[in-house]
C-alpha cells in the first residue's frame, strides 16, 4: 500500500507544467502560490520531466531560475523538491561535511535510516554530483567508533532475508549483553558488527529477547554504554528498525518543539518521505504528541513557506480524527515490551550499620541553638530508608522527649520542610494526608485524586484507607463521594476500595472485555460507555489489563488511550487515561508527571515533590531510565537545572544519581 502523501499527477504534461512555471517567473516579481501549488503536487518523477521539458522548451535550468526568484526557506524547499531523492540526500551529507563543523545529525538520519538501495543511489549520486568518493569523505570527517559505524551503514550491505535463526537471536542478544552490561568497558565491535549488519526483522527479535535477559531496553544500554556522536548513531539504528515513522515523528517533533524552528531538518523529512511514509510518519505523531504534525507545521511557519509544508503533509489528523496501522503497531509494540516483567528498583535504600540513636542525636544537633544544619537533616533524612526514620522518630522521643516531627515544621521552611516532613511520614499517612488536601477547603485538586488512586495497588489503597480514618476520623470513601459527582464519583470510589483482581491474564475474557470496550453501538443507559469502561478498568488484574488492550488493537486498530480520549472528556477521561497509562507502565506514567511538573515556566513543586517521596523506595530509579528514554535529559538534570538551595540538595539525594 503506498503510503506516501504526495501522489503521480493525474493527466500530467510536463511541457505544459513547464510553460506555467516560466510564466510564474516571467517578467517583475514570481507567482510564488503558483508555483507551490503545481511542483507540491507532482511526484519527483514528474518534477525531473519537467525540468528537461522547461530546458527543452526554453534552453534554461529550471532550478537555477526557482533559485533566482525565491528566497529563503521557501526557495530551499521547493529546490529540494525538484532533485532526484538520492541527488537530495547527496546534497545534504556534502552540505553536512563542508566547511568548517560537521553537521552530525544530518549524517545520522539519513544513514540509520536508508534501505540498501538508497544507500547505493546515494554514493553513486555522490560521485556523479561532486566527482568525490563518499566514504572518503566521510572517513575524512568523521573519527572513532562513529566513523566505523558509517562506513559499516555506508556499505549497503544490511541482511535481508526475512527467515529468522531463533538460536542466532538469542545469540546476538546475549553477545551484545556481554560486550556492554557484563563487560568492563565496552566492546563497541560487537554493537557495530550486529546492529550494522543483521536485518530488520532479525534485529527486532533481537532487541525483544535483550529485554528479558536484560530487563532493560537495549536503548538504555546504549546510553549506558556507549557516548558521543556514537551513542547518538546507534540510537537512531535502533529506532529506525524498530520503526522508521516513529524515528522521523520524533525528529519532527524535535525540529519544531519550544523557540525557534529547525528549518534544515524540517524541510529534509518532509521532501525525502513525501513519497515514501508520510502517512505512516502523521500517524505515529497525532499519537505520540497529541495533536497533529499539519497542525503544529501550522503553528510553527508562516507564508508560503508554511503553505508548501502543508501541502506535502497532505492532510491535518486533527480533523480526521483517525488512527491508522503503523500507529497501532507502535502502539502494540509498546504494550508488548510493557508486558515483560522489569525489576522494580527504588532509589532509597536501608543504610547499613543504621544506629536510630545515633541518628536522633544528629537531627538534635542540627536543630539545637541558633540556626540550622538543613544539610545534616538533609543527609540523615534521604539517607534511610521510610521503617528506619519511624525508627528515628521513636528514639528522638525517647532521648529527648520531644516530638521530631513538630521539632523540624519549627526549624525548616518552604519547599524543603514539606520535602524533610513528607519522608518522615509512612507511605500511607503521606498519600492519606495529600488526599485530605485534594478534597477539603474550596475547590478539588482532581490531578491528584486520579494520580494517587489510579496508580497504587490494593495493599497500598487498603493502607491508605486506614492511615485516613485514624487522622481524620472518616472515611476516604465519604469524602471521596462527598467532593466528587458523576461518572467521576463512582471510578474514584471503585478504585479506593483496593478490590482489584490480582489474578493472571484470561485469554478468553480479556477478548470478551476488549469487545465491550470496543462497542460505541449500546444504547442502554445502564450500560453505558463509561459503566462498561469503569467495570473493567477499575476491577481486572494490571497482567489481565495488558492482555485486554492488546486485543483491542487487534480488533479495532485503535489503541485504547486514543479511544478513550476520542469519546470521553474532563475528569473522566483523565481518570481512564491514567488507569491505562499506568497498568502499561508505570515509572513512564511517573516520569512524565515528573517532566511536566518542571517543563516551562515555573515549576509545579508540590507534582514533584508528592512523586519524588513517593516512588523513592518503590521504582524511582525505573523512572529515571523511562525519563531519560522519553525526554533525552535525565530527571537529575532537569532538577539540577529548574530547582535550587537545599530544596534541590535533597530532590537529587532522593534522585539517587545522574544518568
Amino acid at each position: 500500500v503506498y503510503r506516501g502523501s504526495v501522489k503521480d499527477f493525474q493527466g500530467f504534461d510536463a511541457n505544459q507544467d513547464a510553460e506555467a512555471l516560466y510564466n510564474a517567473m516571467k517578467g517583475f516579481g514570481s507567482d510564488k502560490e503558483a508555483i507551490l501549488d503545481l511542483i507540491t503536487s507532482r511526484s519527483n518523477k514528474q518534477r525531473v520531466e519537467i525540468c528537461q521539458a522547461y530546458k527543452s522548451v526554453y534552453g534554461k535550468d529550471l532550478i537555477a531560475d526557482l533559485k533566482y526568484e525565491l528566497t529563503g526557506k521557501f526557495e530551499r524547499l521547493i529546490v529540494s523538491l525538484m532533485r532526484p531523492p538520492a541527488y537530495g540526500d547527496a546534497k545534504e551529507i556534502k552540505d553536512a561535511i563542508s566547511g568548517v563543523g560537521t553537521d552530525e545529525k544530518c549524517l545520522i538520519e539519513i544513514l540509520a535510516s536508508r534501505t540498501n538501495r538508497e544507500i547505493h543511489d546515494l554514493v553513486a549520486a555522490y560521485k556523479d554530483a561532486y566527482g568525490r568518493d563518499l566514504e572518503a569523505d566521510i572517513v575524512g570527517d568523521t573519527s572513532g567508533h562513529f566513523k566505523k559505524m558509517l562506513v559499516v551503514l555506508l556499505q549497503g550491505a544490511r541482511e535481508e532475508d526475512d527467515v529468522v535463526s531463533e538460536d542466532l537471536v538469542e545469540q546476538d542478544a546475549k553477545d551484545l549483553l556481554e560486550a556492554g552490561e557484563l563487560k568492563w568497558g565496552t566492546d563497541e565491535a560487537q554493537f557495530i558488527y550486529i546492529l550494522g549488519r543483521r536485518s530488520r526483522q532479525h534485529l527486532r527479535l533481537v532487541f525483544d529477547e535483550y529485554l528479558k535477559i536484560a530487563g532493560k531496553p537495549i536503548e538504555r544500554s546504549i546510553r549506558g554504554e556507549l557516548s558521543g556522536d556514537f551513542e547518538k548513531l546507534m540510537l537512531a539504528v535502533v529506532k529506525c528498525i524498530r520503526s522508521k515513522a516513529e524515528y522521523f515523528a520524533e525528529r519532527l517533533y524535535k525540529a519544531m518543539k519550544g523557540l525557534g524552528t529547525r528549518d534544515n531538518t524540517l524541510i529534509r523529512i518532509m521532501v525525502s518521505r513525501s513519497e515514501i511514509d508520510m502517512l505512516d510518519i502523521r500517524e505515529v505523531f497525532r499519537t505520540k504528541y497529541d495533536k497533529s504534525l499539519y497542525n503544529m507545521i501550522k503553528e510553527d511557519t508562516s507564508g508560503e513557506y508554511k503553505k508548501a509544508l502543508l501541502k506535502l503533509c497532505g492532510g491535518d489528523d486533527d480533523a480526521a480524527g483517525e488512527f491508522f496501522p503503523e500507529a497501532a503497531q507502535v502502539a502494540y509494540r509498546m504494550w508488548e515490551l510493557s508486558a515483560v516483567k522489569v525489576e522494580l528498583r527504588g532509589t532509597v535504600q536501608p543504610a547499613g550499620d543504621f544506629n536510630d540513636d545515633g541518628d536522633a542525636q544528629v537531627l538534635r544537633k542540627a536543630m539545637k541553638g541558633l540556626g540550622t544544619d538543613e544539610g545534616a537533616i538533609i543527609e540523615v533524612v534521604t539517607k534511610r530508608s521510610n521503617a528506619q526514620r519511624q525508627q528515628i522518630l521513636k528514639a528522638y522521643k525517647a532521648h529527648y522527649g520531644r516530638d521530631l516531627m513538630a521539632d523540624l515544621k519549627s526549624e525548616l521552611s518552604g519547599s524543603l520542610a514539606k520535602l524533610i516532613l513528607g519522608l518522615m511520614l509512612t507511605p500511607a499517612q503521606y498519600d492519606a494526608k495529600q488526599l485530605r488536601k485534594a478534597v477539603e477547603g474550596a475547590g478539588t485538586d482532581e490531578s491528584v485524586l486520579i494520580e494517587i488512586l489510579a496508580s497504587r495497588n490494593n495493599q497500598e489503597i487498603r493502607a491508605i484507607n486506614e492511615a485516613y480514618q485514624e487522622a481524620y476520623h472518616k472515611s476516604l470513601e465519604d469524602d471521596l463521594t462527598s467532593d466528587t459527582s458523576g461518572h467521576f464519583k463512582r471510578i474514584l470510589v471503585s478504585l479506593a476500595l483496593g478490590n482489584r483482581d490480582e489474578g493472571p491474564e484470561n485469554l478468553t475474557q480479556a477478548h470478551e472485555d476488549a469487545k465491550k470496550l470496543a462497542d460505541v453501538s449500546s444504547n442502554d443507559s445502564s450500560d453505558s460507555l463509561e459503566t462498561r469502561f469503569l467495570s473493567i478498568l477499575c476491577t481486572r488484574s494490571y497482567p489481565h489489563l495488558r492482555r485486554v488492550f492488546q486485543e483491542f488493537i487487534k480488533m479495532t486498530n485503535h489503541d485504547v488511550e486514543h479511544a478513550i480520549k476520542k469519546r470521553m472528556s474532563g475528569d473522566v477521561r483523565d481518570a481512564f487515561v491514567a488507569i491505562v497509562r499506568s497498568v502499561k507502565n508505570k515509572p513512564a506514567f511517573f516520569a512524565d508527571k515528573l517532566y511536566k511538573s518542571m517543563k516551562g515556566a515555573g515549576t509545579d513543586e508540590r507534582t514533584l515533590t508528592r512523586i519524588m517521596i513517593s516512588r523513592s523506595e518503590i521504582d524511582l530509579f525505573n523512572i529515571r531510565g523511562e525519563f531519560i528514554d522519553l525526554f533525552d535529559k535525565s530527571l537529575h538534570h532537569m532538577i539540577e537545572k529548574d530547582t535550587s538551595g537545599d530544596y534541590r540538595k535533597a530532590l537529587l539525594a532522593l534522585c539517587g544519581g545522574e544518568d
